[in-house]
């Protein structure tokens, strides 16, 4: 059968049969001469004359004796084994890089021989978690680890990280913003100088002291796509121990036009001044004379807010469209010595976190339309009211001298707010806070706010500056104005 399914005709196998057909009988071995003149002479039989002649010329020109032809028989070769293939050829060793000896052609380097691999050991079995710790939320979203208060004496403190920062606002309702930037603000091709970043982050460690500092743009200004109006400046001025660390926060009312400007202006020259007078201004914080440091803190605000009324007119507005509220830290560099001044004017707010319990430094002042007497409290005056808690010394002074030239050529009018000035000796554990309106007020009125940073900046480590940034960013409803916030860390 074809491999198509077709049987084939009976006449096309009748050859092969009878070819092959194993009931034949068997011939035996043949009788006939089989000598070399036997098959010459049978050769010459089948050529006739002219063939035998033809052999015997052939025959007879020198060289080898060829046999003449016999008659045409099967004769099965023995079988030729495969050809042995040549050994391999020794190349040298060479780089991948350098081309074969000889033709060229493709070649493939052997890899090595990958090592066993060792058994595989049994996975240890992982210890029982501690106990969770009820004050700290345990529903965090992934990626975000806890830190745990630090275990009584004798018990093995966790290995555990930075603190958490699960919580984005307080307070039984999300505020109305979204908590990223929505908008940019509206840029002027010719002012592509005065543009403001969103946010300002900065920090630094010297002494006994860490110190965090970050100015963030309000939910509403972000919102709106305006610009951020808080500014904020940090400097350090000399070197080694008798270096002098200014940080200088300005604001002013959200509703006010041009108040960044005015806000940098503020920064800007209270720190060209501070930095101008940094060698005595350090030596006086060492030496803890706060009558010369008071004195000398007034005169350089005094001269920076003349220098803001000078630019006012110059742009031909009045005093109160170009100013803002400036409040400033003076920090020492030299680890024994642990005073730290704060002076300023305006609004905004100074706290201390001791012994996880917040206290407002802020003095109460009357406003400068209830005074009576006096107009002018604090230096040159023979009848300086100080006064404080814990033995600190406040210094009030309701009213600014008048300015040397070339800064202003007419009396300096009285300022909207007193001027502060408040120098205190750090506890370690202590945490000040130095803050804008936009942090203080909350933090005065949201006790759930006041709760959830004095636990999150409880005594320990300071936190890192993307973790100091976040927790300036605890929102509160109704709470969305500029945020700026320095925080010194006591060792």
């Amino acid at each position: 059968m074809s491999q198509q399914g077709e049987r084939p005709a009976a006449h096309e196998d009748d050859w092969w049969r009878r070819l092959y057909d194993e009931s034949a009988p068997d011939t035996g071995a043949s009788q006939a001469a089989d000598s070399l003149d036997d098959r010459f002479d049978s050769a010459s039989d089948a050529l006739g004359p002219d063939g035998r002649e033809a052999y015997e010329a052939a025959a007879a020109v020198p060289g080898p004796r060829v046999a003449p032809p016999e008659a045409v028989r099967t004769v099965q070769a023995p079988p030729v084994p495969p050809p042995t293939p040549p050994p391999p050829r020794e190349e040298p060793v060479r780089a991948p890089w350098e081309p074969p000896a000889g033709m060229s052609g493709p070649r493939t380097f052997a890899a090595p021989v990958p090592a066993a691999p060792p058994p595989a050991e049994p996975a240890p079995v992982p210890p029982p978690p501690p106990p969770a710790d009820p004050r700290v939320p345990q529903n965090l979203p992934p990626g975000q680890d806890v830190e745990v208060p630090a275990p009584s004496a004798g018990a093995e403190a966790p290995h555990v990280a930075q603190a958490p920062r699960p919580a984005s606002y307080v307070g039984a309702r999300p505020p109305t913003y979204d908590a990223e930037p929505t908008a940019l603000p509206a840029t002027d091709p010719r002012e592509i100088h005065a543009l403001v970043a969103d946010t300002v982050l900065d920090g630094a460690s010297y002494g006994t002291y860490t110190l965090r500092a970050a100015s963030v743009r309000g939910d509403s200004a972000r919102f709106r796509g305006e610009p951020r109006r808080d500014a904020l400046v940090t400097a350090r001025f000399g070197t080694a121990e008798s270096a002098l660390v200014l940080v200088a926060v300005a604001g002013g009312d959200r509703t006010a036009e041009g108040v960044h400007p005015a806000a940098a202006d503020a920064c800007r020259w209270i720190g060209e001044a501070v930095g101008r007078s940094h060698v005595r201004l350090s030596e006086d914080i060492r030496a803890g004379r706060r009558g010369a440091l008071k004195s000398g803190l007034h005169r350089l605000a005094d001269r920076s807010y003349g220098k803001l009324r000078a630019r006012a007119a110059e742009l031909g507005l009045e005093a109160h469209e170009y100013t803002a509220g400036l409040r400033c830290l003076l920090l020492s560099a030299d680890p024994d010595c642990r005073t730290r001044v704060f002076f300023g004017v305006g609004g905004g707010g100074l706290f201390r976190l001791r012994d996880g319990s917040w206290q407002d430094l802020e003095p109460e002042v009357p406003h400068p339309g209830e005074l009576a007497g006096e107009g002018v409290v604090g230096f040159g005056s023979a009848s300086s009211r100080e006064s404080g808690p814990d033995g600190e010394r406040l210094t009030m002074d309701l009213g600014i001298t008048t300015a040397p030239a070339p800064y202003i050529e007419s009396p300096v009018p009285p300022p909207a707010e007193p001027f502060r000035f408040r120098a205190s000796v750090a506890r370690p554990g202590d945490t000040l806070l130095l803050c804008s309106n936009g942090l203080a007020d909350p933090l005065r009125d949201e006790p759930a706010l006041a709760d959830e940073l004095a636990e999150r900046w409880a005594p320990g480590r300071a936190p890192g500056l993307a973790a100091f940034l976040a927790d300036t960013q605890l929102r509160v409803k109704g709470y969305a104005d500029d945020r700026t916030a320095v925080g010194v860390w006591e060792a």
